[in-house]
């Protein structure tokens, strides 16, 4: 009777000093929680708060406090979550003492316990306080209270790191006229912040994980531009050397030299066939060679459509550089090469590898989306050509935000180049006044009809001087 009593008092014994153990820790953290967020004043009235950080006479200024409220909850959160956790498991363990003494518990087995259900989030939580940054004085801005952008939004510390303002070292205004430097990421990331910390959580220095449809997707959501990353891209080592310019233009690019792991298709083969599921629907036909040749040297059944040499001879020897917004293979600035003009091509990658064709074929592509201001410093661009991708479903006003950038770019003297912009016939009214607003001079203006309810509109602009 006493062998048998031996092993259930020895349990016991462990069981009550594993509960004493989990409740101190649990006064511990929630008293060390409370002193310091009491020591950084958020137990305080309005006007204490203000007493408490520097003094009455200072006032709170760029302190993101809806960012800081939420980190403060969050790591109450994981605070009263790890108590819940702890109280169920002691209190599941007293229902099943009989369970535990028959399985044999083993001391390996109540210190993965310890490590995995009490240390690691401890862990966290600690780090989640630590990370918290309390707004700061800034010296040099009148006593002001200061706080680094969104800096509390995020818990991954590569986009804390990246967004903090980075201090000239040797303590001077810069050649750009500022003592720090602000790495942007566009304001939308923090509606998406969990896919951005997916895509910032790497470790630095290692290979980057093959999400760059995440990152595009991040992009066309407003998340644009995204944060630079430290981390190695991968590249194939199969990569080959790619073909002369004079032969790239106009050759299928090889496809050992794209990673096809996020597309339906697995070669240019694939997206230059008839196949239902190649790339994006509105670059129909563009990875086939033989109809791309076509395109803008020889006359079509549309008459709204223009040739490349009689744009080029409205203005002889004045278009040298221009930008193709649209999606493509880039076609048009292969052909616009010919004629010694350079042409820098927007693309994305929607469904087929778009950007890695344009630079195979020895062409600019520029991975930007609709949501972005162009770099491109104003009055530079010759030309601006469009096609195949703004049409009738583009808001009025986000199109009047794009126009007026384009307009910026271009440079007096410099052409619109409108190819066959379609939209419903209700809606062409609008449509024409947004291009006319500028008052460019028309060089061509022709509508044509698509279908019984849409339209066809094709315009060659030509941008104004103005004092």
């Amino acid at each position: 009777m006493g062998k048998s009593c031996f092993p259930k008092c020895r349990l016991g014994r462990i069981m009550g000093w594993l509960q004493i153990v989990l409740g101190g820790l649990v006064i511990i953290i929630s008293i060390s929680s409370l002193s310091r967020f009491y020591s950084a004043g958020f137990f305080l009235r309005d006007e204490d708060i203000c007493r408490h950080f520097y003094g009455s006479k200072l006032v709170y200024e760029g302190i993101d406090v809806v960012a800081l409220t939420a980190r403060v909850e969050e790591v109450l959160n994981k605070m009263e979550t790890l108590q819940d956790k702890l109280e169920s498991t002691v209190q599941r363990m007293e229902k099943n003492k009989e369970a535990l003494h028959k399985s044999n518990i083993s001391k390996l087995e109540y210190k993965k316990f310890l490590e995995d259900e009490v240390i690691r989030p401890l862990y966290s939580a600690h780090i989640a306080i630590r990370q918290i940054r309390l707004p700061r004085i800034d010296k040099n801005e009148n006593a002001t209270l200061k706080e680094d952008p969104l800096i509390n939004t995020f818990v991954v510390e590569e986009i804390r790191k990246y967004i903090t303002p980075k201090e000239n070292r040797v303590g001077k205004i810069n050649i750009y006229g500022t003592d720090k430097i602000y790495s942007t990421i566009g304001h939308a990331c923090v509606l998406m912040k969990k896919e951005l910390e997916e895509y910032m959580d790497y470790d630095v220095g290692s290979y980057c994980k093959d999400d760059w449809n995440s990152g595009q997707k991040l992009m066309i959501h407003g998340c644009d531009p995204l944060p630079r990353r430290r981390c190695l891209t991968r590249a194939s080592k199969l990569y080959l050397k790619p073909y002369p310019i004079n032969e790239s233009l106009w050759r299928m690019p090889e496809g050992r030299n794209v990673r096809w792991s996020n597309y339906q298709c697995r070669n240019f083969e694939c997206l230059s066939s008839k196949n239902p599921k190649r790339g994006y629907s509105k670059c129909t036909g563009c990875f086939e060679m033989e109809k791309e040749k076509l395109k803008w040297v020889s006359n079509t059944s549309l008459p709204i459509d223009l040739l490349i040499k009689d744009v080029l001879s409205i203005k002889p020897g004045e278009i040298r550089i221009g930008l193709d917004f649209g999606v493509g293979t880039g076609t048009f600035a292969a052909r616009m090469r010919e004629q010694n003009v350079t042409i820098v091509s927007t693309a994305l990658n929607l469904g087929a590898p778009f950007n890695e064709m344009i630079a195979l074929r020895g062409l600019i592509p520029l991975y930007v989306t609709l949501n972005q201001r162009l770099p491109f410093f104003d009055n530079t661009m010759d030309l601006i050509h469009t096609t195949g991708f703004m049409d009738g479903w583009i808001d009025l006003q986000l199109l009047d935000f794009i126009l007026f950038d384009w307009d910026r770019i271009l440079r007096p003297g410099g052409l619109l180049w409108i190819d066959q912009f379609f939209c419903k016939r209700k809606d062409l009214d609008d449509y024409m006044y947004m291009f006319l607003q500028f008052r460019y001079r028309k060089h061509r203006w022709a509508i044509a009809p698509k279908s019984k309810d849409e339209v066809f509109l094709s315009a060659l602009l030509e941008k104004p001087p103005r004092s």
